[in-house]
């Protein structure tokens, strides 16, 4: 199956400093992809360099079949990839409101449905957005990447500084983003057996490399071997 979202040998880093190496992606419409692994793997990176934010070492990432230049994070926009970064890049002074007018795209758009998506934020309306609590400065973050209507949405760290309950509330919310809006997701995420439990498939980095990879529902029944992967005592 070709997919919407596909990387063939890439190599991601910083100047002459490679972090990931050969990653490879094929990820059709309407699924989520889990990207997990242990801190320092090279997560964020990758989702950095698919979006355009950091030049690629070497490599090819396609939207739909078109290769996108490398470190041009405007093209990549405008091919439907968004970053949802880890720290939500919200304008903390401005209104929920204002947050969400501010990412209509320039051809036209709407936020009405987004909103039906995330009803607790039309009660947060007129609030400047600094003042939400986490999860919903999380829930306008996502809101503000759909309003943009992305065919790729890339989301690093959803549960930062987050509650646990928190988390168990907005995963399932991943999921329902890839059934109605058929996009690819891509999810780094810390808790994994509950990005596990929304997620199609799932990669595994440790060190910069992929070291497993497969459905996510085969990657949750093998708890072992996804530990020792953890661990670094299997190669996967």
């Amino acid at each position: 199956m070709s997919g919407l979202l596909t990387c063939r040998g890439l190599h991601a880093g910083y100047g002459d400093l490679v972090v990931t190496r050969d990653i490879e992606l094929d990820t059709p419409s309407g699924r989520v992809l889990a990207v997990l692994g242990p801190n320092g793997a090279g997560k964020t990176t990758l989702l950095l360099t698919l979006a355009g934010l950091l030049p690629r070492i070497s490599g090819a990432v396609l939207v739909d079949g078109e290769s996108l230049p490398s470190g041009r994070p405007h093209v990549a926009n405008k091919a439907g990839l968004v970053l949802i970064p880890d720290d939500r890049a919200l304008f903390t002074k401005l209104t929920v409101a204002d947050n969400l007018r501010a990412a209509v795209p320039k051809r036209g758009g709407s936020y009405d449905d987004v909103l039906d998506l995330f009803p607790g934020l039309r009660r947060r309306w007129k609030l400047a957005a600094g003042s939400l609590s986490g999860g919903e400065q999380q829930m306008l973050a996502m809101a503000r990447a759909l309003v943009q209507r992305p065919r790729v949405l890339l989301i690093d760290e959803m549960s930062m500084g987050l509650a646990p309950v928190i988390v168990e509330r907005l995963l399932p919310m991943v999921r329902r983003v890839a059934d109605e809006t058929d996009a690819v997701v891509v999810l780094v995420e810390q808790h994994v057996h509950l990005a596990l439990e929304i997620a199609d498939e799932a990669i595994v980095m440790v060190h910069g490399e992929v070291r497993l990879s497969g459905r996510a529902s085969e990657i949750r029944s093998d708890p072992d071997r996804l530990e020792a992967v953890y661990l670094g005592s299997a190669a996967g």
